[in-house]
Formats: structure tokens, C-alpha cells, sequence
């Protein structure tokens, strides 16, 4: 069988390997704790479960319009335009299969094959997937610590730009680092974005996942609504990763071709789990802010674990579910440069499973730092404890 030269060029996401992995050492009597996937482990609200289920005795059970039901492209725009200070209507709205979809879809819309595209690196994996399988060229930026979080490396951005620079991806609240943008990184960023002539794709799945602190959108700087397109889900902020349903938000023109393409991709998204979503945004946000309350009691967990254990330090990010540790100096008393030896070394003496800078894109030239990520939206604080306990005696004998 011949395939297509393409699948060549197309990544997948690392971390279910890591949880294969976790999954057959479990499965063998060992207790593992999951850090390594951002999955959720709490229930989707009750309001969302009762729109789809009425949705469904309703008869809303057919096709229906490929950029999505006009109520929920209605909701989402003003939803969006209230918190990221714009005008966007409904014409500004796509629905999709989960989030996801927007990254290859934004490509597709406006990459020709050849054009370059910054993405950000350590960053979602997807982004380089898309771009290299769609033609283009993966031009990697990076991020450097700063005093309470990482940022920018706008050195890198810089030096990326090329005459052949058509795009660039911003994930803003970034995973796997846990990051926020400063209004100043903004302002830059933007000021390179008009300079360079580009069109940006502005990852927002976590912009409602945060703990303290408001959320502010890329979309805010001057001229920046017109070139941006916003990756929008309903994944995280209702604990729905499972019954997919996104949102495509930007200019008219590149939203009406994102519909074109769902029209030769999937039709149209599920039609009652819209309906669903419609009623979390419209109903009571009691569960919602409750799925927060207990991911920000495991946030303050993990963090307080990892820095309590010897050669380990993590920021203490205001949003997200991910933590981004610094395990040099770990990683080098345990006699080990090798992600994979370190990784697999603390899941068979502890069980403590996650994922590291290498599930996240190639490495840098250059990098000297080592990192591993932790997700702690699919652990309880009690396992989260313990696990740190773990992790702290076998990092610190």
C-alpha cells in the first residue's frame, strides 16, 4: 500500500503516548497519578446536559447550518465582544467540532504552501502539525523566564520574520507553560504584526480559565480584530472536552471561507450539543465557577508540592491547568540529560506521570533549561499531595 506522501509531515499529540504508557504500568497493579493529559475530570454543568438532552427530544438531531445554529453564533458574539472589547456579531462567528479544528482551518484559509508561519515553541503541538502538513514552513519562537512567569522572546519573533512570513500563531493563556501575555508584549507584538503585514491566529482556549485577574485578548490592540482570528471553546470553562464544539471568531471574509471548509470537512458541527452549549451560556455559571474554585485548590497543591521538592521550581500562574517546572538541576542530580530516561525513571518509582518540553515541539538550539509539564485538571488535591510526596522522597534519594 502506497500512502500519501502528506502523512509525512503530520505530527500527533505525544502526550497520549505518555498515556498509553501510564495506562498499561497501571494496568500491571501500580497506582498512577495523571498528570500528563489536560483532560478534565470533572462533570460537564447540569445546564449544558439538559439543553442537549431537551435538544434531542426537540428533534434537533439532523444537519444544520455549517457555520453553526445563528442562537449560539448570536451568544458567542456577545459573549466575545463583552470581554474582549469589540463589535463582533454573528457574522464574525463559525461553529465547530471543538477547537481544535480552528488551528487547521486559519492555515488552510490563509497559508499558501511555502509561507512561512511563527508558532510559538514549546507550545501546542498541533500548530507545527498543521503548518507542515498544509506546506508551509514551522518557524519556531521561544519564551524566556521572567520574574513571576515566562514571556516572549521577541528576539526569536524577530528573527523569524522573514519577506516570507505570511502568519502567526499567539497562544494566549499558553500551553504548556501556564503563561499570560503583559499589555506590553501586546502592544509589540502587535507593532510587528502591522509592520510585517501578518494575520494572526489567537489561541484563547483558556481565556476563561483563570483564578484571579481578568483575561485580555490580543484582538484589544489597535487594528488587531481585523487580522486575528480567535481559537473559542467550549472544552475547558464547561468541562465539555469530550463533546467537542468550538468556535471560529475574526473577520468576515476569512470566517465565511472557515464555513467553506466545513462544509467539505464535516457538513456541520453536532447539532443538540450546540443547543447545549447555548444553555451554559445562558444559564447559571454556579458550576462553572465551581469547576474553577477546585482546579485553582489544585493549582495552589501542585505548586506548593513541586517547590517544596529539591531542584524543582514552578511559577505560581494565575490561569490555566498547566505548570511548566524547571527541573535542571533534578534532571542533573539524578545523572540524566535525557527527557525520556528522567520521565520514565519517575513514573516507575513513584507512578507520578507527565509529560515533558519535548511532547511540546522540537527542542530550540540552544536550550539549556529542562522542563516538564504538569496538568493537574484530571487529578484531585488528596492524589495531588501524595503524589508530590512521592515524587519529593524519589527526587531526594
Amino acid at each position: 500500500m502506497r500512502i500519501a506522501d502528506r502523512i509525512n509531515r503530520l505530527g500527533t499529540e505525544t502526550a497520549f503516548a505518555v498515556s498509553g504508557e501510564a495506562n498499561a504500568f497501571a494496568a500491571q497493579g501500580h497506582k498512577v497519578y495523571p498528570f500528563h493529559l489536560g483532560d478534565i475530570n470533572l462533570p460537564t454543568p447540569q445546564t449544558v446536559v439538559d439543553g442537549a438532552e431537551k435538544a434531542i427530544a426537540d428533534g434537533k438531531t439532523g444537519y444544520c447550518p455549517n457555520a453553526g445554529i445563528p442562537q449560539l453564533r448570536e451568544a458567542i458574539a456577545a459573549d466575545v465582544a463583552a470581554s474582549h472589547h469589540t463589535d463582533y456579531t454573528m457574522e464574525n462567528v463559525v461553529i465547530q467540532p471543538g477547537g481544535k479544528p480552528t488551528i487547521g482551518k486559519f492555515i488552510l484559509a490563509l497559508m499558501n504552501p511555502g509561507d512561512e508561519v511563527l508558532y510559538p515553541n514549546p507550545g501546542y503541538p498541533i500548530y507545527e502539525s498543521q503548518i507542515e502538513f498544509n506546506g508551509g514552513v514551522a518557524v519556531p519562537y521561544g519564551y524566556t523566564e521572567g520574574g513571576d512567569n515566562f514571556l516572549l522572546d521577541f528576539d526569536s519573533i524577530e528573527r523569524g520574520i522573514t519577506d516570507r512570513t505570511r502568519l502567526l500563531i499567539l497562544n494566549d493563556l499558553q500551553n504548556p507553560m501556564g503563561a499570560e501575555c503583559l499589555l506590553s508584549e501586546h502592544e509589540r507584538l502587535a507593532e510587528l504584526v502591522r509592520e510585517h503585514d501578518l494575520y494572526v491566529l489567537a489561541d484563547e482556549a483558556y481565556f476563561d480559565m483563570r483564578y484571579s485577574g481578568t483575561s485580555t485578548s490580543f484582538v484589544e490592540q489597535p487594528g488587531m480584530a481585523e487580522r486575528t482570528v480567535v481559537l473559542y471553546t467550549f472544552s475547558k470553562k464547561f468541562a465539555m472536552t469530550g463533546w467537542r464544539l468550538g468556535a471560529s471568531i475574526g473577520p468576515k471574509a476569512i470566517v465565511d471561507v472557515i464555513a467553506k471548509i466545513n462544509v467539505n470537512h464535516e457538513s456541520c458541527s453536532n447539532h443538540f450539543i450546540q443547543y447545549g452549549a447555548l444553555a451554559g451560556l445562558q444559564g447559571d455559571q454556579t458550576e462553572v465557577r465551581a469547576i474553577l474554585t477546585e482546579l485553582e485548590a489544585r493549582r495552589n497543591a501542585t505548586v506548593g508540592g513541586l517547590n517544596a521538592i529539591e531542584g524543582v521550581s514552578s511559577f505560581h500562574p494565575n490561569a490555566t491547568f498547566y505548570l511548566f517546572p524547571n527541573v535542571t538541576k533534578l534532571m542533573a542530580a539524578k545523572g540524566t540529560d535525557s527527557y525520556e530516561e528522567f520521565r520514565r525513571a519517575a513514573l516507575h518509582a513513584t507512578g507520578v506521570s507527565f509529560t515533558t518540553r519535548l511532547h511540546f515541539g522540537r527542542a530550540i538550539p540552544g536550550e539549556k533549561e529542562r522542563y516538564i509539564r504538569l496538568a493537574y485538571s484530571g487529578i484531585g488535591v488528596d492524589d495531588i499531595q501524595e503524589a508530590l510526596e512521592k515524587l519529593k522522597d524519589w527526587a531526594e534519594n
